[in-house]
């Protein structure tokens, strides 16, 4: 599986996760409708999930006028998998995942949310890129 198809699947089960406390283990076995499991995905929905905390603790210092709860699901679920991925995928560059997810937001979100998951994901960034 592609890691595009592979951030698909995972922002759908976060979501589901998010939205219908679904188990991850669950979450991922609908998504996946019967197709063989992937590692990426499987890491993306897993890693987001035990990190929750440690990631919304990340995003709302940069949620200008807003809490997290408040967020649309979808870009919450982006911002989530992002940060997660930005912080614990080592091998994959901090651009691509912003890239990724600015094309998640676009696709899944409203006219507003790419550039909304871009600002606080760029804040998001330099604020790791500073703690180094």
């Amino acid at each position: 599986m592609k890691r595009r198809t592979a951030r698909k699947k995972a922002l759908q089960a976060l979501f589901q996760i998010d939205i219908a406390h679904t188990s991850p283990k669950e979450a991922i076995e609908h998504v996946l409708q019967g197709e063989e499991a992937d590692e990426f995905l499987t890491r993306l929905v897993e890693g987001t999930n035990n990190h929750m905390q440690e990631i919304d603790e990340m995003i709302k210092p940069f949620l200008v006028n807003w809490k997290i709860e408040r967020l649309a699901a979808v870009d919450r679920t982006i911002l989530r998998m992002a940060v997660y991925e930005m912080k614990y995928e080592k091998d994959i560059p901090v651009n691509v995942t912003l890239n990724e997810a600015i094309e998640l937001a676009k696709t899944f979100g409203d006219e507003k949310s790419g550039r909304f998951v871009n600002g606080v994901l760029s804040s998001v960034k330099n604020s790791l890129e500073e703690s180094k």
